[in-house]
């Protein structure tokens, strides 16, 4: 099969199967991401809630990736995904359940939102350490790291317009019923998926030694450690835009749930574009350069928001952080994956996740500031601390490049 560089990595069978799940499954997942936020401030009214909900569907990740990575580097993967995508549809199905019944509020949405936290808990080290046994050879991990941002980036693109119209019409509680159906999907491919057992490690130290191991490696490796600490600012402020998406929606805008919509299909055009663009890269020292200059993209673009007026303005700014928010994360991503040692990746990969999810934090913060000073206030100060993060970065860049 002649498939185009930045689409080769479907020439496995076993990928093929996990990217058709996926395609369906987040697409669900960005509608109730939408809806959730959407609810919980026509409940309560405040930002802080809205950052708030974030921050409970992601602090856990933050605190049980690093164990839970050295688990990773000892069980089967692909068992571990397939029960986290089950207790997702539950999950899912909760939301729904609540919201039909009129019980949803700020505290019932907080209690899904951290059971769907320990889920992702699992799930997100154990799907970025199935990837290379999914891809099958080494060669096509940056380009199905490449495919599976455009895919989350068309879900992002499509999910939050759908969900907006379909808030509209029918209310929240049926974008949380689409996304529990979603899951089926992803279920089917996975149980499709037929993957050679790995190796047995030689000898399985103490989880302990394990963890102490792990982060070893990763603050000695420069180019992991230098991309984990841009991850951690962007991760942490960059996505400003997109906590207080509602407000600038009802509050800035003075629109309602399509406004919100389009805010987020706007900022998903600019990931998309950026992920596009990182899977035609054939270079990962291309990348590595590039990943700073993104972080000073998402910076602007989120100045550019605190400092314009009118829609126009949001729908530009929005797309701007978008294409840089995504280049940082996935650009880091695949470094990772490339420069990693297999026997442990579960372990660096799961750092990856605890630090990109220091976002619950970056909401807390951003819904604080943006209650007290306005929203504009809260994203031009993320702004301006991106982009200095992003001079810094590529200062270190340039030190090492010199060095070397």
């Amino acid at each position: 099969m002649n498939l185009p560089h930045f689409a080769r990595a479907l020439g496995s069978r076993n990928y093929r199967l996990y990217f058709g799940g996926q395609c369906v499954s987040l697409l669900g997942s960005w509608m109730t991401s939408t809806a959730a936020a959407w609810l919980v401030y026509r409940i309560s009214n405040k930002p802080f809630d809205v950052g708030l909900i974030y921050f409970f569907s992601q602090v856990p990740v933050f605190i049980l990736a690093p164990l839970i990575g050295v688990w990773m580097d000892r069980v089967d993967v692909l068992k571990v995904v397939r029960v986290t995508q089950a207790l997702s549809l539950i999950q899912s199905s909760a939301l729904a359940v609540f919201t039909f019944t009129g019980h949803m509020t700020v505290a019932s949405l907080c209690w899904l939102s951290t059971a769907q936290g320990l889920i992702n808990a699992l799930d997100f080290p154990a799907r970025q350490t199935l990837t290379p046994q999914l891809a099958g050879e080494r060669d096509l991990l940056d380009n199905v790291i490449a495919l599976n941002s455009i895919t989350f980036n068309l879900a992002r693109l499509v999910g939050p317009a759908i969900a907006g119209f379909v808030i509209y019409e029918l209310g929240p509680g049926a974008c949380f019923t689409v996304d529990a159906a979603s899951y089926l999907a992803v279920l089917f491919a996975l149980f499709a998926v037929r993957l050679q057992p790995r190796p047995a490690r030689a000898v399985v130290p103490h989880p302990w030694d394990d963890l102490r191991d792990g982060v070893r490696y990763t603050w000695n490796h420069p180019e992991i450690s230098r991309a984990l600490s841009l991850v951690f600012i962007v991760a942490l402020l960059g996505f400003a835009h997109s906590v207080l998406a509602p407000v600038f929606a009802q509050d800035v805008y003075f629109g309602d749930s399509r406004t919100l919509g389009f805010l987020m299909a706007a900022t998903a055009v600019g990931s998309l574009a950026g992920g596009i663009y990182l899977g035609a890269l054939r270079s990962t020292q291309r990348i590595a350069a590039l990943i700073g200059f993104a972080a000073i993209i998402d910076g602007v673009g989120l100045l550019l928001l605190g400092g314009t007026h009118g829609i126009a303005w949001g729908f530009v700014s929005f797309a701007i952080t978008g294409a840089g928010s995504v280049i940082v994360l996935v650009g880091a991503n695949t470094l990772l994956q490339t420069h990693v040692d297999d026997e442990k990746r579960g372990r660096v990969l799961s750092f990856y996740s605890m630090v990109q999810s220091v976002f619950p934090f970056g909401s807390v913060i951003i819904g604080a500031v943006a209650g007290g000073w306005g929203p504009r206030w809260a994203v031009a100060a993320c702004g301006a601390a991106c982009v200095i993060g992003g001079l810094g970065y590529g200062r270190a860049q340039a030190k090492a490049a010199l060095s070397a």
